[in-house]
């Protein structure tokens, strides 16, 4: 089968490699319709990813069909199409786990990441951590993960109705995290340095405002937007260091500052303006099983339009000399798709 290699930072290799022959009793195996490209597949090409090595099959985001089962799977069955939760803990017994938290376990494989993940044309995963939908499209699952780090970043930090929220960062997590803010109840507004992600954001969603920083004074800005008020909860999907550190001065008194977004390094903040606000700063990673769910259920009745969020697409077979103009900001990539069919 036709697998495509990352085999170091900006050299993708296409080989033919065994297809699966063996599955597993609790494994499906799959075969790849979708592959979505996100932030953390970019990084990696560039060499910029935390918690990578080389080389690596790359790809996460996935719509997958099952094409066969082992023995002891009841919960898929061939034919279905899924999303794939692609967090898989290692160790059941790991203390995060107990405590209901997989997403952020100690011993944790994420698929294209810590282990090889979907851009080649089948393989095996545990069937526990499929997501079937007889409704979605093989495009709108792969779309599942990108939309579950938002959604786990607005249940993290528990948002209500009660609650004024600012995102930072117009892009596909960024996007997510506004869409679940809304459903969630919020008050809404987005702040964004690239004009053209801000207008995109503006056509795509109706919320409270829309705030650039350069443009006047960024707290004016925000106040204007909220009464007056600074925001309860600043949930920042940069990844930037410097908005990262930016953003503890957006969040009201006894607010909450939760970071989506990474990056290699340290975060500074001033320690007496952190207690005189009485802050709760937040990380959320990855997602949980559930929230797979809560997103399929939601746009299955229509109460999330994911059909604006692809910009680019690619097939399998040239997915390796287009990747490259993915990294160039001039794309304006939101959400880029490649689309793999073959036999095995």
């Amino acid at each position: 089968m036709n697998s495509l290699i990352l085999q170091e930072p900006g050299k993708f290799h296409y080989k033919q490699t065994e297809s699966p022959n063996a599955i597993g009793p609790d494994e499906a195996l799959l075969k790849v319709h979708r592959i979505g490209i996100c932030g953390t597949d970019l990084h990696a090409y560039a060499g910029v990813q935390p918690y990578f090595s080389y080389p690596r099959i790359l790809g996460h985001e996935l719509g997958v069909e099952v094409v066969d089962i082992g023995d002891e799977v009841e919960s898929v069955n061939i034919g279905d199409k899924c999303s794939i939760e692609p967090y898989r803990f290692t160790n059941s017994e790991d203390p995060a786990v107990q405590k209901g938290k997989p997403n952020c376990a100690e011993h944790l494989s994420v698929l294209g990441v810590h282990e090889d993940g979907g851009m080649r044309e089948y393989f095996t995963f545990p069937a526990k951590f499929l997501h079937t939908s007889s409704k979605l499209s093989y495009e709108q699952l792969a779309l599942i993960e990108p939309l579950s780090i938002g959604c786990h970043a607005v249940n993290r930090a528990s948002i209500t109705g009660e609650d004024e929220v600012m995102v930072i960062g117009a892009g596909p997590i960024g996007l997510g995290t506004i869409q679940f803010a809304k459903a969630a109840g919020a008050q809404v507004a987005v702040m964004e340095i690239d004009k053209r992600r801000l207008e995109f954001c503006r056509n795509m969603v109706d919320i409270s405002g829309y705030i650039k920083p350069g443009d006047g004074s960024t707290e004016e800005q925000i106040r204007s937007v909220f009464g007056g008020k600074l925001p309860s909860v600043v949930l920042d999907a940069t990844g930037s260091h410097a908005s990262m550190e930016k953003a503890f001065d957006y969040v009201a008194h006894g607010g909450r500052l939760v970071f989506v977004g990474l990056f290699q390094g340290d975060v500074t903040f001033s320690d007496p303006d952190f207690h005189k606000k009485e802050l709760t700063l937040m990380a959320s990673r990855n997602a949980l099983s559930a929230e797979f769910d809560q997103i399929i259920h939601a746009i299955e009745e229509n109460e999330i339009d994911t059909s604006s969020w692809i910009t680019h697409r690619t097939n399998f077979g040239s997915l390796a000399d287009t990747f490259e103009q993915w990294l160039n900001a001039d794309e304006l990539v939101i959400k880029a798709m490649a689309e793999f069919e073959s036999k095995i």
